[in-house]
Parts: structure tokens; C-alpha cells; sequence
């Protein structure tokens, strides 16, 4: 069984982001880049089926600038089998995403697309299921256990009231959650042997998909910074500050 994984390149979570002077964003500039953690934790998944024997490949795909390439050797030393790179300067929201991925799935067939439930830097949450319904595929959100037997699945997923299990069939979309695996630790001997594994690169153009923007950042702005606490006499003065200052009882 082929699988794929999406991967996205964002700025490491470790770091504190800067914001741009004039509000439009943040700035990128010398700032480290890293893998998104969901989709880690997609591709580790990935990997421990491989390992099960369930899976045959593993193909992730990355789409945007060619420095990409790197978030795909940092998959491709976890234990992926081969990249695709579609590359492209235009900045690439959830639709464009799950458009370009339905043509990469046209190409590559897999039976099983494994993607992050969402990316850190945009937090949209939109990809996955996107995919799903363009495919015409199964979806399942938020899974945090996965077993694949014969021509179906069986999925665990987080919901608010708890934990829901399906069964569902394949070919299908699974979105990633946190609990659903702690990504490996890459070593210096799979980085080497990463340098040898095949990568694909795509030019966007060529798909013949219109991956333009349908949103556009206003303004960003940092949060405002917390005020500094203050000691209170008693529960009484306590109650009164958040009834009549916070209130938020």
C-alpha cells in the first residue's frame, strides 16, 4: 500500500516570531524553519505502518519555495522513501493546497493521504478535509489511532465529548492529532542517507490549477502584553475585581 504525506515548511514553534514594521506579516527574514509538527507526526505515522508491513511507500510532498526541499530531507531522514517538491513563489492557502494535491494523488495513486490536522503559523484547519471532498474521498479529522485491515480502516479520533471510532474505506483523507504518535528522533546516518533519496520538483504552472490567493491579510499585530499582577487582602476583594473589573462573573 502506497501512502502519501503532506508536508508544510513554517517557522520553527521553539522561536519567537517578529512581526513586520509596517503590520503585514511576519518577518522571515534569518529565521530557522522547520518541519510543522503535525505533519511530523503525519510522517512518523507513516513510517511506523511501513514498519508494521502495512505500508509499501512512502511519498510526501511539499508545495512552495524551493528551500521546501529541506522540510522534505528532514521527512525523507525520518524514513519517507521519496519527495515531490511543487514549487511555486505564490503563497498557497488551504484551497490551492488541496488542489494541488489532488493532482499530485492523480499522479501518484496512493491508497491512504495522511496530512496534519493544521499548520502552525496559519492555524487554519482547512487542508485536510478541503482534499477530502474534492477527492470524493473518505475523511476522517483528528485521529488519533489508526489500523489499517484489507480495503478498510479503523480510525480513533478526539471529539469533544470524548473519543469516536469509525471504520472507513479506502482509498481515504486522515488528518493527525497530537496523541496519535511522538515523531522519532532523526539521526546523523538517516540525514546522510536522506542526500541520496529521490526529489521531484514540480513547477505549480504546469498543473494547470489555479492556485491563487482567495484571502488577504489586513493586519497583524502582536498581542497585547499582560499587565503585572497585584496582591489582594482577601476573597472578598477578589470576588469584586473580577465582578466589577474583569467581569467575567
Amino acid at each position: 500500500m502506497k501512502v502519501l504525506v503532506a508536508v508544510k515548511r513554517v517557522v520553527d514553534p521553539n522561536i519567537k516570531v517578529r512581526i513586520k514594521a509596517d503590520g503585514s506579516g511576519v518577518d522571515l527574514a534569518n529565521v530557522k524553519m522547520a518541519i510543522n509538527p503535525f505533519c511530523e507526526i503525519a510522517v512518523e505515522q507513516a513510517i511506523r505502518m511501513k514498519e508494521a508491513g502495512t505500508v509499501s511507500e512512502i511519498v510526501v510532498v511539499s508545495i512552495g519555495l524551493p528551500q521546501c526541499q529541506e522540510t522534505l530531507r528532514t521527512a525523507l531522514a525520518m524514513g519517507a522513501d521519496r519527495g515531490i517538491l511543487v514549487e511555486t513563489d505564490v503563497e498557497v492557502q488551504p484551497l490551492a493546497v488541496a488542489k494541488v494535491l489532488k493532482a499530485i494523488i492523480a499522479k501518484e495513486n496512493p491508497a491512504l493521504v495522511i496530512v496534519g490536522k493544521q499548520a502552525v503559523d496559519d492555524d487554519c484547519n482547512q487542508s485536510g478535509q478541503m482534499l477530502a471532498a474534492l477527492l470524493g474521498w473518505p475523511q476522517a479529522a483528528f485521529i488519533s489511532k489508526i489500523e489499517v485491515a484489507g480495503d478498510h480502516a479503523d480510525i480513533t479520533r478526539e471529539v469533544d465529548g470524548g473519543l469516536e471510532k469509525l471504520a472507513i474505506k479506502l482509498p481515504a483523507v486522515v488528518t493527525t492529532d497530537l496523541r496519535l504518535n511522538e515523531p522519532r528522533y532523526v539521526t546523523l546516518p538517516n540525514i546522510m542517507k536522506a542526500k541520496k533519496k529521490p526529489i521531484e520538483v514540480i513547477k505549480a504552472d504546469t498543473l494547470g490549477i489555479d492556485i491563487a490567493p482567495r484571502l488577504k491579510t489586513l493586519k497583524v499585530e502582536e498581542p497585547p502584553k499582560r499587565g503585572a499582577g497585584v496582591k489582594l487582602a482577601d476573597v472578598a476583594e477578589l470576588v469584586n475585581k473580577l465582578k466589577n473589573e474583569a467581569k467575567v462573573i
